[in-house]
């Protein structure tokens, strides 16, 4: 099976090549049933692959080049891929669930015209991803992190008749590039000290160079952070994910529970022996993990879009993972990542049923009364709410449960930031079933006009299953990370964290199905209804940067459009205007003016070449 590793990755982008090519050469557009074969059936074998090489049973890690990218110097990097249990649950989680959201993209997107186009771009999706996380060295690492961010641009785009669609994908493109920035600039930093880019000479390199608390480790560690704090969404650079809801939801789906969002996490997670020497970066990483979550899960609670909440939900999500790899919990952090994907693409997947059944509406306060009309939805947001509010019992549950303990136990600082996870985690499950109690139960303000069919009930029924038993499964990282604490602490902790999820469903109940409760005159206050704003509008983010950033930066381009330099552009413009004017009244149609041109033409040339002979 090692033999084959290659294919795993070569699968999807051969299918993107494929679909980008066929229909330009077919004089007939393809069958949408051929391009879902080609498009659904590429990232299902490699789905096999991955599965037949984990069910193998190692041994691990299994290493193989494919041939040395480029020789410079003493830089030899190489196209080569390096397999550990880290390496498994990521490939696991991209061609498992990238599959599930494959096949339900085969009846969502059916009927659109650019069918093959999306199939090409949702591949190379999946392509870029596994080539980021298979990668043995940070270059290539880098090669499938930017090809995740330019698909991030053609698929929130994907609708590019739309201005507010292609808005959206040029602010994640860009916003995403500055963290990018970052990580170029680590890479560089690293290289130029320890002389490798190799993920596990690196680790080597900077143990025996390097020592716990240095600076140079706590710069390069800083680095590499800013580009996951872009790619996973977090503070400061998280404001591209709500607007790229833009895209098609089962996009939305791929970015967030099996690709780009958790490339960050997994960064943080395969350098983490650079960042053992940095702890100072380490608690940069929980604290903005923390604050990120708590950001996220209050704006997601006054949310009206159903794709918006969602994506609130993942930025909070993926602040618990950064907040685990920042107290060093990383097997509980990755844990997290895994179950994640299994809820998330799920609610995702069952907002894009909604979508798809009620007319495209996203507006939560106009549907209501599904349970009955949907009720492959309904349970499917009943098993993922549960399990991303962590009720016990569900995958979420104990993925998260692993991180609080590991929080609490964390030194610095540990019950301080397992209280902030814990009013997190309150709030997660306040939103989670408002969601559920808003779109699910009460009067129908919608009516359904047609019914998810086995494409989408099938990845939707199997993904409940994962939510439900997800969190029994064993991740392989034991031999990744270095092992944890076994202490426990004091069972009222565990019991506390436990409670936590379910006091947040009962005050969803009172609060938006049983109605005991009532926010109404609490709405209606100014401070309220300013904090409401706020807390929509993304805590202001998007204006300060539009005001410190974004208009300066537009000033400053118009103020250089007249520089004087252009005038001398603008003039080369201006004759080669003219010339072609002169030159155009020549073509006046008249063969026998054309025939004149013809021989003095003809006359002028010979009697250059006279001249010049006669010279000679």
């Amino acid at each position: 099976m090692t033999e084959l590793l290659w294919l795993i990755p070569l699968l999807p982008l051969l299918s993107a090549i494929v679909l980008m090519v066929l229909p330009q050469l077919s004089v007939k557009a393809l069958p949408q049933s051929l391009i879902a074969v080609i498009g659904v059936g590429s990232v299902g074998s490699a789905m096999l692959l991955t599965l037949t090489l984990a069910l193998s049973g190692g041994p691990y890690p299994i290493e193989q080049t494919l041939w040395t990218w480029m020789a410079v110097g003493g830089f030899t990097p190489g196209v080569a891929f390096y397999i550990d249990g880290l390496t498994l649950v990521m490939m696991s989680i991209i061609t498992g669930v990238g599959f599930l959201i494959h096949v339900f993209s085969s009846e969502f997107m059916l009927g659109d015209h650019s069918y093959a186009r999306y199939f090409a771009f949702l591949n190379l999706f999946v392509s870029a991803m596994l080539i980021l996380v298979m990668a043995d060295n940070l270059l290539l690492l880098f090669l499938g992190w930017e090809g995740v961010g330019v698909c991030s641009y053609f698929l929130v785009g994907f609708w590019y008749q739309q201005p507010d669609n292609g808005r959206a994908a040029r602010k994640a493109f860009i916003v995403t590039r500055i963290g990018d920035t970052a990580m170029a600039l680590g890479l560089l930093l690293l290289f130029s000290e320890l002389g490798t880019l190799n993920i596990q000479g690196l680790g080597v390199a900077a143990a025996g160079q390097w020592q716990a608390g240095d600076t140079m480790p706590l710069i390069a560690c800083l680095l590499l952070l800013g580009g996951a704090v872009g790619k996973s969404a977090q503070l400061p650079l998280q404001t591209w994910l709500p607007d790229a809801m833009a895209g098609p939801t089962p996009v939305s789906a791929l970015i967030h529970a099996a690709t780009m969002v958790t490339a960050g996490v997994y960064l943080i997670a395969r350098t983490h022996e650079l960042f053992l020497l940095a702890p100072t970066a380490m608690m940069v990483v929980a604290l903005i993990g923390l604050a990120t979550s708590l950001m996220a899960a209050c704006s997601a609670l006054v949310q009206h879009d159903i794709k918006r909440i969602l994506a609130y939900s993942t930025i909070s999500q993926i602040g618990y993972m950064f907040l685990a790899l920042g107290v060093g919990a990383w097997a509980s952090g990755i844990f997290h990542l895994m179950t994640h994907a299994f809820f998330k693409a799920l609610l995702f997947l069952g907002s894009g049923a909604i979508i798809h059944c009620l007319h495209h509406e996203h507006n939560i306060f106009k549907m209501g009364g599904l349970r009955s009309r949907l009720p492959v939805v309904f349970w499917s947001f009943i098993f993922g709410s549960a399990a991303l509010a962590a009720l016990p019992l569900t995958s979420g549950f104990f993925s998260k449960d692993q991180i609080l303990v590991q929080v609490f136990l964390h030194p610095q600082g540990g019950a301080w930031l397992w209280f902030g996870a814990l009013v997190g985690a309150l709030l997660t499950a306040i939103y989670s079933f408002r969601l559920v109690f808003v779109v699910f139960f009460g009067v129908a303000n919608t009516e359904v006009d047609k019914k998810p069919g086995w494409a989408m009930a099938v990845p939707l029924s199997l993904l409940c299953m994962l939510a439900a038993v997800g969190g029994l499964f064993a991740i392989p990282v034991d031999n990744v990370f270095p092992a944890v604490s076994e202490h426990h602490p004091s069972i009222w902790v565990e019991v506390v964290s436990a409670a936590v999820p379910l006091l947040g469903l009962s005050i969803a109940y009172l609060l938006f199905l049983g109605k005991q409760w009532s926010l109404q005159p609490l709405l209606r206050r100014p401070l309220s209804q300013r904090l409401r704003y706020f807390w929509l509008n993304h805590w202001g983010l998007d204006a300060l940067y539009d005001l410190i950033l974004v208009r300066p930066y537009y000033s400053l381009a118009n103020a250089l459009s007249s520089e004087p330099i252009d005038r001398l552009y603008g003039a080369i413009v201006w004759v080669n205007q003219q010339l072609h004017g002169l030159l155009s009244r020549t073509q006046g149609g008249r063969v026998r003016s054309y025939i004149a041109s013809m021989v003095l033409g003809l006359l002028l040339l010979i009697a250059l070449s006279l001249y010049g002979g006669g010279e000679m």
